[in-house]
C-alpha cells in the first residue's frame, strides 16, 4: 500500500511520487491550507494539502482528526522559505522534505481518543486500559524496539557460542522454590494441579544430564507475589545453562551477552570485564547486595571510634556482636524537618530503632547524642567520616545485617534528595560474589536457601553442613550481575552429586521422604552419571528496562498487568461460569458480599 515509510523520505526524494499509510498524528490549519504529520512506526512526514495540487483531496483533508487512518501519494517536495525564514524542522528526520498531496484516502475513522499521544499522562491505569492507544506513541514504539534488538542480541550471541535454545514446559509441577506458585487445575486429573514455572531451574538441569551442554531460552516465568515498579507476575529471563564449567566461564559469558545487547541496542561499548566484589564487601560498604556505584557516600565502619563509648548504643551494639556505622551526606545538613523525618521512617521501617545524626552547621556539632562523646570520640569520628561544615552524618548501630541495609537505604534516598546522579551517563556494571548460602527465618527457626536449594556451596565450606551451628557461615558458589543498583540477573554452579543435594534437603528441613515426592526426578537424574554443571538467569525486562532509560519495566512490556495484577485492557483475572469450575472439579471458597 505504500512505496515508503515515514521515515525514509530524504532532499533526493525531491521530486519523486510517492505514498505513504499512517496515522493523522497532528493537523494544522494555515488560512485553509491544511499541514498534517502522518505517523507510522518508523518516525513521521510532513504532508501539505493546497487546493491547486487537487482540489479534492485539499477538500476532504478539512475532515480528518487525529489517528485517522489514511493513504497519502504525493510529490517529494523541500520545505520552503516564509518571509526569508527557513521551514526545516531539525528535530526530526524528515525535516527537510514535505509531501504534496495529490490524493487522499480515508482508510478509517477514529473515535476522539481517551487521551492525548503527544503527551504524558500521570494515570497508569488509563494508559494500561488503552495500552493499543499507549504503544502508538513514538517512545513505547521505541521501548518495543529496544526489546527486540536486545532479545535478538542475546539469541545471536548465545547461538554463535553453541547453545542451543530449547522450550521447557509452561504446566509444570509445584514445588518449594521461594514465591507462590500460580496453580493449573487438570480436568483430566481430577484433584490434582499443574503449576507455572517460577523458572525453568529443574528442567534445565536436566537438560544438562541429557548431554544438551550448552542450552538457553527466552523463557516465561510466572510468580504469585506482591507488585511494584520492577515486578510483575508472569516476566521474561534470558535462561542459560551448561556442563563442565566453572563460575568464570558462566561470568564471562554474561560480560559478552551484556556487551553484544548494550551495542546492539545503544550502540555503546561497556567494559570488557565488570569489577567484582564479594556480598560481605558489598554490604559493609554499600549496604547493599545491589549496590550503585555512580556515587560515593560508603558506610563507614566505626567499631574501633566507639568500642569503650560512654554512650551506650554505640558501645553496646559492639559489645552484643554487632556493628555501628555511618555514612556522611555531604553538604546535606540544609535537611529539611520533613526529610528528616521520612529518612528516620525508611530507617524504622527496616528494623532500626531510630535514626541518630549530627549536623554541621556554623562551625558546631548539632546533634543531641554529641554530649555522649569524648574529645578522642569527636576526633577520631571527624577523621574517619572527612566531616567538614555543611554535613548531615547519620549513624546505624545494632546487628550488623540491619545496620547495613538501613543505612543502604538511607544512602540512596540521600542520593535522590541531593540529587546527585543528575546527568549521570555511567554504566557501571558488577559482579557480586560469595552469597550466604543459608539464611535463618527468626520466626520460625527454619534455614532457607538464600538463592535456591540447587545451589551449590563453596568447596572449602562443605564440611560446614554436618553443623547447623555454622550454616549461616557457608558461602555459595553463586554470582549476581549488578548495573547501577539494579539485580540484572544472578547465577551459581548447581549441585550434581545425590549425596550433596540430599545433604542441603536436610539443611534445609526437607526429610527423605518429602524431598523424593517433591524432587525424586532430578535426585533420580542425579543417579545417572549427571555432569558438573551451572548457569545463570538475567531478567530481560529490567535489562531492557535500563537499556531504554524507564524506570519501570511495565514501559518495556507490550501488555503488562498493573500494581494489583490486573490486566484493566482484558478485565482479566476474570470471573468464571460455573459450569467450568465444575467441570475441573473446584467450588469456590470465597464468600460472596452480602447486598
Amino acid at each position: 500500500m505504500r512505496t515508503h515509510t515515514c521515515n525514509d523520505l530524504r532532499k533526493e526524494h525531491v521530486g519523486e511520487t510517492t505514498s505513504l499509510v499512517g496515522w493523522v498524528n497532528t493537523k494544522r490549519d494555515h488560512h485553509g491550507v491544511i499541514f498534517i504529520d502522518i505517523r507510522d512506526r518508523e518516525g513521521v512526514t510532513q504532508v501539505v494539502f493546497r487546493s491547486e495540487e487537487s482540489a479534492a483531496a485539499a477538500e476532504l483533508s478539512h475532515t480528518l482528526r487525529h489517528e485517522d487512518v489514511v493513504k497519502i501519494t504525493g510529490t517529494v517536495a523541500g520545505r520552503p522559505e516564509i518571509d526569508g525564514q527557513s521551514t526545516v524542522n531539525p528535530n526530526i528526520a524528515t525535516g527537510e522534505i514535505e509531501l504534496v498531496a495529490r490524493e487522499l484516502e480515508i482508510i478509517n475513522r477514529s473515535e476522539v481518543l481517551p487521551f492525548q499521544l503527544d503527551k504524558e499522562l500521570s494515570n497508569e491505569d488509563i494508559r494500561l486500559k488503552h495500552r493499543y492507544l499507549d504503544l502508538r506513541r513514538p517512545r513505547m514504539a521505541r521501548n518495543l524496539k529496544v526489546r527486540h534488538r536486545v532479545t535478538k542480541a542475546c539469541r545471536d550471541f548465545l547461538d554463535e557460542q553453541g547453545y542451543l535454545e530449547i522450550e521447557t514446559p509452561i504446566l509444570s509441577k509445584s514445588t518449594p522454590e521461594g514465591a507462590r506458585d500460580f496453580l493449573v487445575p487438570s480436568r483430566l486429573n481430577p484433584g490434582k494441579f499443574y503449576a507455572l514455572p517460577q523458572a525453568p531451574q529443574q528442567y534445565k538441569q536436566l537438560l544438562q544430564v541429557a548431554g544438551v551442554e550448552k542450552y538457553f531460552q527466552i523463557a516465561r516465568c510466572f510468580r504469585d507475589e506482591d507488585l511494584r515498579a520492577d515486578r510483575q507476575p508472569e516476566f521474561t529471563q534470558v535462561d542459560i545453562e551448561a556442563s563442565f564449567v566453572e563460575t568464570d566461564d558462566i561470568i564471562a559469558l554474561v560480560e559478552g551477552l551484556l556487551a553484544r545487547s548494550f551495542q546492539e541496542a545503544l550502540g555503546v561499548e561497556v567494559p570488557a570485564a565488570f569489577p567484582r566484589m564479594t556480598y560481605r564487601e558489598a554490604m559493609d560498604r554499600f549496604g547493599s547486595d545491589k549496590p550503585d556505584t555512580r556515587f560515593g557516600m560508603e558506610l563507614t565502619d566505626l567499631a574501633d571510634v566507639f568500642a569503650k563509648s560512654e554512650f551506650k548504643v554505640f558501645s553496646g551494639a559492639l559489645q552484643s556482636g554487632g556493628a555501628v556505622k555511618a555514612i556522611n551526606a555531604k553538604g546535606f545538613a540544609c535537611v529539611t524537618t520533613g526529610q528528616m523525618n521520612r529518612l528516620s521512617e525508611t530507617a524504622q521501617l527496616h528494623g532500626a530503632k531510630g535514626l541518630a545524626f549530627i549536623k554541621v552547621e556554623d562551625g558546631q556539632w548539632k546533634s543531641p547524642i554529641v554530649k555522649f562523646f569524648s574529645e578522642e570520640e569527636k576526633a577520631a569520628l571527624a577523621a574517619a567520616m572527612d566531616i567538614e561544615e555543611g554535613d548531615l552524618v547519620l549513624f546505624g548501630a545494632g546487628p550488623w545485617e540491619t545496620v547495613c541495609e538501613v543505612l543502604g537505604r538511607i544512602r540512596l534516598e540521600c542520593c535522590e534528595y541531593l540529587n546527585l546522579l543528575a546527568g549521570n551517563t555511567d554504566w557501571n556494571f558488577l559482579w557480586v560474589t560469595d552469597f550466604p548460602l543459608l539464611a535463618k527465618d527468626e520466626e520460625s527457626g527454619k534455614w532457607n536457601a538464600v538463592h535456591h536449594p540447587f545451589t551449590r556451596p563453596k568447596a572449602e565450606d562443605e564440611a560446614m553442613l554436618d553443623d547447623e551451628s555454622k550454616f549461616g557461615e557457608i558461602r555459595a558458589e553463586a554470582y549476581d550481575v549488578v548495573l547501577n543498583g539494579y539485580e540484572l540477573g544472578g547465577g551459581s554452579i548447581r549441585i550434581h552429586e545425590g549425596d550433596l543435594q540430599t545433604k542441603m534437603f536436610a539443611a534445609l528441613g526437607i526429610d527423605a521422604a518429602q524431598a523424593q515426592e517433591e524432587f525424586g526426578h532430578i535426585l533420580s537424574a542425579f543417579s545417572f552419571g549427571a555432569p558438573p554443571h551451572g548457569g545463570v538467569a538475567l531478567g530481560l525486562d529490567r535489562l531492557v528496562m535500563l537499556v531504554a532509560g524507564e524506570d519501570s519495566i511495565r514501559e518495556v512490556i507490550a501488555f503488562p498487568k498493573n500494581n494489583r495484577g490486573l490486566d484493566l485492557m482484558s478485565a482479566s483475572p476474570a470471573e468464571v461460569d460455573f459450569k467450568q469450575l465444575r467441570e475441573l472439579y473446584i467450588k469456590s471458597t470465597r464468600e460472596e458480599k452480602k447486598e
